[in-house]
C-alpha cells in the first residue's frame, strides 16, 4: 500500500479529482461522533486477527519500499565512486531481493485487506438484506425503491472503499512518511527540512488543478446523466413507440446532439485542464530535486564531511516518494468524510424498527409445546381459515383513518366479498389478516387467535393472496409455480394450472412449464399472469384464498376464464373477494359495503339490491352497465 511512484503518479490517481466535496456533500455532512466510530469499528473485530497482519505488512512493505532508495546512495558512494565492484554488484543484488519483497509483502497485504473487506461487506449486506425482510409494508410503500437498492448496493460496496482504500492509504501514508523522515534527517537534518519545506510547491498546483477539474467533472457528469435520460426514455419499447406516433423523430434526434455537443465541448475542457495541470506539476515536481541538489553541493563543496553525493541523491529519491502519501493525507478528510456519510446512511436503515415481527411467545396452533412437533395423528400448521375483524381501526398516518370500527366474521368454508367505492378500504381489511400492516385498535383474529399472537410464518403460510397487480419472477413459468412449493411434482403442477384454467395454454407452448415469463411477465397477457398466479396459490395450498381485484383490469373473454377458474374455489375453500363483478359477488355467501373505511351494509346480493344504498348506487353504475356491454 505504500506509495512509491513519482510524482505526479499520486495526485493523478487517488488525490486528483476527489479532493473536493460537492455542494450536496458538504450540506449533508454527517456529524462523526465516537458513537459512531465505535460502531463502524465493531465490524472489523471479528477480524482483528487479519487486521494485525495487515498492519505488519503495511510497516514492513513501507519500509522495505524506501529500502532501495536508500541504497542507492550506497551505490553510488561505495560501488561507483569507491571503485568497489563487490560491494555494488552486493548492493544492486540487495536492491533488487528488498524490491521483490516489498512487492510480494504488498500482494499479500492486498489480499488480506481485500479479504476482510469483502467479508466486512458480506456480513453488512446480509444484515441489510435480513433487515429489510422483516421491515413492514408501510416502509417499502414510503420508500423509493432506488433509494432502497442504493443502500443495499452502492452505499454498502463503498464501505469496502472505505475499508480498502481510505483507511489502509492512511495507514500506509502515514509510516511511508514517518519511515521517509526519518532516514532524511537520519542523513542530514539541512537538506531533510529544505524537502519538506518544497512539498507545498507541489501540494498547491495540485489542489488549485483539482478544484478546476472537479468542477468540469461534475458538470460532465450532469451533462452525462441527461444524455442517459433521453436514452432511457426515447429508445424503450414504450419511449419509441411514443416517438414515432408522434412523430417526434427530428426533435428528439436535436435534443439528443445538443446534449451530445455539450459533452464533448466539457471532455475537451477537462481534457485540456489535465494537460496544463501536468505541465505546472512536472515544473513544481523537478524544482524540488533542483534545490536539493544545488543546496546538497553547496555543503560538499563547502567541506561538510558528514555528506555525500550518494546521500544527495537519496534524498532527492526519498522526496519523491513523499509526494504522493502528503497529497492523499491532505486530500483524506474528504475521503473520511464520504466513508462516513455512507456509514450513516447505512445506519439509518439498520436502525429503523421492525414494526411487525413474531411476539416472544408466538403460537403454532397444533405444534405441542414441550417437543415442538405436532400431536399424534395431527397435521403440522393445519388451518380452518376462520377470519373474526373485531371493532378494528386502522390509519397509514394520523392524519387519515382508513378503517373504523369494522367488525365481521367469516367461518371455515365460507366466501364473503367486500365490495365499495375506490379508496373505501377494501384491499386495507384483507392487508391485516397475514400482519403487512398491524390494527391500530381492535383485533384480527385467525382460527380464533390474534394475528399477533400467532407466528408469523405459520399464519402466512396458510393465507393466500391473487392480488390485481400480479407479480412474476423473471424465470419460466415452472420456476414461478414453484417459488409456492418447492417440492411439487410435476402432477401437482399440473393439477394446480388445470384447476387454474391455464394449462391449455402452457401445454400450447413450445417448452410448456419451461417457457420463459420475460421480465415481470411482461411476455404473457394479463389474464395468462393471473391465472398462473392463481394456480401458485394453490400450490401453496392456503387454509384462506383472497381474490383482491383479480379481474377487475382485464377483458372480458380473460375474466370470464379466470372467473371459471375462481367459482369452484370459493366453494371448496374459506375465500375473500373484494370484486366489482356481478357473477363474483353473486358467489359469495355474504356481500360487505364498505365505504369511508366503515362497514355500511352487509347480507346476500338479493338482499342487498333493492335496499337503496351504496351496493345499489354500484349495482346501477356498475352491474347494470355490465350487463349491458354483455349484450
Amino acid at each position: 500500500m505504500a506509495e512509491g511512484g513519482p510524482p505526479p503518479g499520486g495526485p493523478q490517481g487517488r488525490g486528483f479529482g476527489r479532493g473536493f466535496l460537492t455542494e450536496e456533500e458538504k450540506a449533508n455532512r454527517p456529524k462523526v461522533t465516537g458513537a459512531l466510530i465505535r460502531r463502524v469499528l465493531s465490524y472489523l473485530r471479528p477480524y482483528w486477527k487479519q487486521m494485525l497482519l495487515v498492519l505488519a505488512a503495511i510497516a514492513v512493505s513501507s519500509a522495505f519500499s524506501l529500502a532501495p532508495s536508500v541504497l542507492t546512495g550506497r551505490i553510488i558512494d561505495e560501488g561507483l565512486i569507491g571503485q568497489d565492484f563487490r560491494a555494488l554488484v552486493t548492493l544492486i543484488l540487495l536492491s533488487l531481493a528488498v524490491t521483490l519483497a516489498a512487492n510480494l509483502i504488498g500482494v499479500i497485504e492486498s489480499y488480506l485487506n481485500s479479504w476482510i473487506a469483502q467479508h466486512i461487506t458480506y456480513d453488512m449486506r446480509n444484515t441489510m438484506y435480513a433487515h429489510l425482510q422483516q421491515m413492514s409494508q408501510s416502509f417499502f410503500t414510503g420508500h423509493k425503491q432506488g433509494d432502497i437498492i442504493t443502500r443495499m448496493t452502492s452505499d454498502i460496496s463503498g464501505v469496502q472503499q472505505t475499508i480498502s482504500g481510505t483507511l489502509a492509504s492512511i495507514l500506509s501514508n502515514t509510516i511511508t512518511l514517518i519511515i521517509a523522515l526519518a532516514a532524511m534527517y537520519q542523513k542530514n537534518w539541512m537538506l531533510a527540512t529544505l524537502g519538506i519545506l518544497i512539498i507545498p510547491l507541489f501540494i498547491i498546483p495540485t489542489r488549485s488543478a483539482g478544484k478546476t477539474r472537479w468542477s468540469l467533472t461534475r458538470e460532465a457528469q450532469e451533462c452525462s446523466d441527461e444524455i442517459n435520460g433521453i436514452l432511457n426514455e426515447t429508445l424503450s419499447v414504450s419511449g419509441q413507440l411514443l416517438v414515432k406516433l408522434f412523430g417526434k423523430e427530428a426533435a428528439e434526434y436535436a435534443r439528443y446532439e445538443a446534449a451530445n455537443r455539450r459533452m464533448v465541448k466539457l471532455n475537451i475542457r477537462e481534457g485540456m485542464a489535465g494537460r496544463w495541470f501536468r505541465v505546472a506539476l512536472s515544473t513544481f515536481a523537478s524544482i524540488g530535486p533542483m534545490l536539493l541538489y544545488l543546496a546538497g553541493g553547496i555543503l560538499i563543496q563547502r567541506g561538510d564531511p558528514t555528506l555525500t553525493v550518494g546521500d544527495i541523491t537519496v534524498f532527492v529519491a526519498l522526496l519523491g516518494k513523499m509526494y504522493g502519501p502528503v497529497n492523499q493525507l491532505l486530500n483524506i478528510q474528504v475521503d473520511w468524510i464520504r466513508s462516513m456519510a455512507m456509514f450513516t446512511r447505512i445506519f439509518e436503515y439498520l436502525d429503523m424498527p421492525v414494526d411487525i415481527q413474531n411476539a416472544p411467545d408466538a403460537i403454532i396452533p397444533g405444534q405441542d409445546e414441550a417437543t415442538g412437533s405436532p400431536p399424534h395423528g395431527q397435521a403440522k400448521n393445519q388451518a380452518e381459515g376462520q377470519v373474526c375483524f373485531e371493532h378494528v381501526c386502522f390509519s397509514y398516518s394520523p392524519e387519515r383513518q382508513i378503517l373504523k370500527d369494522v367488525s365481521f366474521t367469516l367461518e371455515p368454508g365460507k366466501s364473503i366479498a367486500i365490495v365499495g367505492p375506490s379508496g373505501s378500504g377494501k384491499s386495507t381489511m384483507v392487508h391485516l389478516i397475514p400482519r403487512l400492516y398491524d390494527v391500530d385498535s381492535g383485533s384480527v383474529r385467525f382460527d380464533g387467535i390474534d394475528v399477533r399472537k400467532l407466528d408469523l410464518g405459520y399464519l402466512r403460510r396458510n393465507i393466500g393472496i391473487v392480488s390485481q397487480e400480479t407479480y412474476l419472477f423473471n424465470g419460466t413459468i415452472r420456476d414461478n409455480l414453484l417459488y409456492a412449493n418447492g417440492t411439487a411434482s410435476e402432477a401437482q403442477l399440473e393439477a394446480a394450472c388445470r384447476t387454474a384454467n391455464i394449462w391449455d395454454f402452457i401445454s400450447s407452448q413450445e417448452k410448456g412449464l419451461d417457457s420463459l415469463v420475460g421480465n415481470r411477465g411482461l411476455k404473457l397477457s394479463g389474464g395468462e399472469k393471473q391465472r398462473i398466479s392463481i394456480a401458485r396459490v394453490l400450490l401453496k395450498d392456503p387454509a384462506l384464498l383472497i381474490f383482491d381485484e383479480a379481474t377487475s383490469a382485464l377483458d372480458s373473454i380473460s375474466e370470464r376464464k379466470i372467473q371459471d377458474a375462481i367459482d369452484p374455489l370459493i366453494d371448496s375453500r374459506t375465500s375473500i373477494l373484494i370484486a366489482h363483478r356481478l357473477s363474483t359477488i353473486l358467489a359469495a355467501d355474504e356481500i360487505l359495503v364498505v365505504k369511508d373505511g366503515q362497514i355500511v351494509e352487509r347480507g346476500t346480493h338479493e338482499d342487498l339490491v333493492g335496499a337503496g344504498g351504496v351496493y345499489t348506487q354500484l349495482y346501477e353504475t356498475q352491474f347494470r352497465l355490465g350487463k349491458t356491454q354483455e349484450r
